[in-house]
């Protein structure tokens, strides 16, 4: 009843909270009532600009063109352009008529139909459709959605995730991602670091389209279907560089037994509590969408109280300058630094000691911890 009473005192807010949910899907109407808002302030300008021309000139009607760029898909931003340069043009004209000619305005004008016909030219090589803002908001909470199933659920007691991803550039898409999914009886944990091969948009673009049918499979298949079946999707797909690098670990959280099945990725490590040691993983298997039927050889092992697994793309431990053998080498001793201050924070420590490159970055560490009174 209070939200109802509340509704009806602000029919303001609620005719702008209905009209931008209108507007977020791409809808007719919410393309008008945005053209519709942009047409009031272009006649409040006009009026303005008639009669205070110092404060209101003409370069000033460049505002709602730029904004409808953002806003409005290409026909209402063509009318509204019409609109707006015939406005600017008419203010422009009435004030040299009153005022005499100066070379100035006809430079302004000028100005406002470059940015108009800019705006239009790029509205129209727009493939989705959509305006600018609205298709970048789509495609980022598709991004988001996608990425919320590789975040790692809360695990049992005893058990602690943690992960640190870096894209090249510091582009908000990178081709290295994860996958990740808890059993309902939360005995089992099971994740995939996947790195799609191939840099910039066009990687992002591809984690994304993997992403999403990885992460419609995890728990549903046993490990070696799960790599076949996206070993079969990537060779479906018609990419340039149509192949990744993964690795998929199967954890029991009740005894630590673990399964690692490698598939051309960079070997695991396992933090070995006796020796103080990083233990290089033997699983080994060919990248993702090469082959039909490509090989896989897993390895298994048991996490006790106090040790960790260790998960990495090759960005980490690869250059120019270095090769993977040795990247992992150096690899060992930068993570015996990073967990000497403890396990949490270590992944992105272990980042930090690394060089920004032209690949993507991700460590993932696996801890179970200590028993108590150890």
């Amino acid at each position: 009843m209070s939200t109802t009473r509340v509704s009806r005192r602000d029919p303001v807010g609620r005719y702008l909270s209905t009209n931008a949910r209108e507007w977020r899907s791409g809808s007719r109407d919410g393309q008008m009532a945005v053209l519709a808002a942009l047409l009031v302030i272009t006649v409040v300008m006009f009026i303005a600009s008639l009669q205070w021309y110092a404060l209101v000139p003409v370069s000033m009607f460049v505002v709602p063109i730029l904004i409808g760029g953002m806003l409005l898909q290409w026909w209402p931003q063509a009318a509204l352009s019409v609109i707006v340069l015939f406005a600017a043009t008419v203010s422009a004209l009435v004030y040299s008529v009153d005022n005499g000619f100066n070379s100035a305005r006809p430079a302004s004008v000028l100005s406002v139909y470059f940015a108009a016909g800019i705006i239009l030219y790029s509205s129209s090589r727009n493939r989705s459709g959509l305006p600018a803002a609205l298709g970048e908001a789509m495609l980022m909470e598709l991004r988001d959605r996608l990425q919320a199933q590789g975040a790692v659920p809360r695990l049992p007691q005893g058990w602690v995730s943690e992960s640190a991803m870096e894209s090249a550039g510091g582009a908000k898409f990178a081709g290295d991602f994860l996958v990740a999914n808890l059993s309902k009886d939360e005995k089992y944990l099971e994740m995939v670091l996947v790195d799609v091969c191939g840099k910039g948009v066009a990687a992002g673009t591809q984690s994304l389209q993997l992403a999403g049918a990885l992460g419609g499979l995890i728990g549903s298949l046993p490990p070696l279907g799960l790599f076949a079946a996206g070993n079969d999707y990537l060779l479906r797909q018609d990419w340039d560089e149509g192949f990744a690098t993964a690795v998929h670990v199967l954890v029991n959280l009740e005894t630590g037994g673990y399964e690692v099945l490698n598939a051309g990725h960079p070997p695991a490590m396992h933090w070995k509590r006796d020796t103080e040691q990083w233990v290089v993983s033997g699983a080994r298997g060919l990248a993702l969408g090469i082959i039909d039927r490509p090989e896989f050889h897993g390895t298994t092992g048991v996490l006790q109280p106090g040790e960790a697994l260790m998960f990495y793309t090759d960005g980490v431990v690869e250059t120019r300058t270095l090769d993977l053998a040795v990247g992992i080498e150096w690899l060992r001793g930068a993570a015996e630094i990073a967990i000497s201050h403890g396990m949490d924070g270590a992944p992105q420590r272990i980042l930090d000691q690394t060089e920004p490159g032209e690949d993507d970055r991700a460590v993932l560490i696996l801890h179970r911890l200590p028993e108590t009174g150890l």
